[in-house]
């Protein structure tokens, strides 16, 4: 393609790149389109050998004639998703106050949702805080006041991890001498039955066996307090009456 003699050269040469170029696009088009015919013919010549071996079966098979792709194997229904398990509903603690002999039982609650749960909190600072949203009132509402105030005036929330937060919280809510009150009433000598059940006696003993240490700290003789206790048991419950066989 001729060009006026006063063209620009930038112009000039930005024309020829594109005729180039379009040059170039119409070799590719022209080979892309021999290959479709070819494989058209083959294609074609294909279906004719099938329909003639189709009508008449006792033909020979055509020499060298390529085989016909393998079909392919049928792919199996992917399984339904399985549905997810449904965790039972988790109970939160009930709201704390002060009272020494519960503080037990709210930080087992505490513990046992945390352990069922880990997937709900980010870290250690998070359980603790989630701890502290039962603090409503009483001394343990002061006390979660107090950790906010420390955490507002140096920056550092005082209680790093939920370890720390059990050991602080046993100071501050367990009875005092739990240790010593149940030893001296297991090595006393006015823990007797009463008016309680063999059941909640029995029960109670437990428990004070187990505030006491002596499962592992103290390695008291608990079958020797084991009898003392049946000993106890047995002063309490009136003896049955003697029958007498008359001769």
């Amino acid at each position: 393609m001729s060009l006026p003699p006063d063209t620009p050269q930038g112009v000039a040469d930005a024309l020829g790149y594109l005729q180039h170029h379009l040059q170039e696009l119409m070799e590719r088009q022209h080979v892309s389109e021999n290959n479709i015919n070819t494989i058209l013919a083959a294609l074609t010549m294909q279906l004719q050998q099938l329909t003639q071996l189709v009508a008449n079966p006792s033909l020979p098979a055509v020499p060298n004639t390529p085989p016909l792709p393998a079909p392919s194997p049928p792919t199996s229904p992917s399984p339904a998703p399985m549905a997810r398990q449904t965790r039972p509903k988790l109970s939160a603690p009930l709201d704390f106050s002060r009272e020494r002999h519960n503080g037990h039982a709210f930080l087992n609650s505490c513990s046992l949702y945390i352990h069922l749960a880990p997937e709900q909190f980010y870290d250690e600072q998070e359980k603790i805080l989630w701890a502290l949203t039962f603090f409503k009132d009483g001394h343990a509402a002061k006390w979660s006041e107090n950790i906010f105030h420390q955490e507002a005036d140096t920056s550092i929330f005082p209680i790093p991890t939920w370890g720390d937060f059990e050991q602080q919280f046993r100071l501050h809510f367990f009875p005092v001498n739990v240790e010593v009150d149940a030893i001296n009433t297991l090595e006393g000598t006015s823990y007797h039955q009463g008016g309680w059940t063999v059941d909640d006696y029995l029960d109670n003993f437990q428990t004070l066996v187990s505030d006491a240490g002596y499962r592992a700290a103290r390695r008291i003789d608990q079958a020797h307090l084991a009898n003392e206790a049946f000993q106890s048991m047995s002063r309490s419950t009136p003896s049955r009456p003697t029958k007498t066989v008359s001769a």
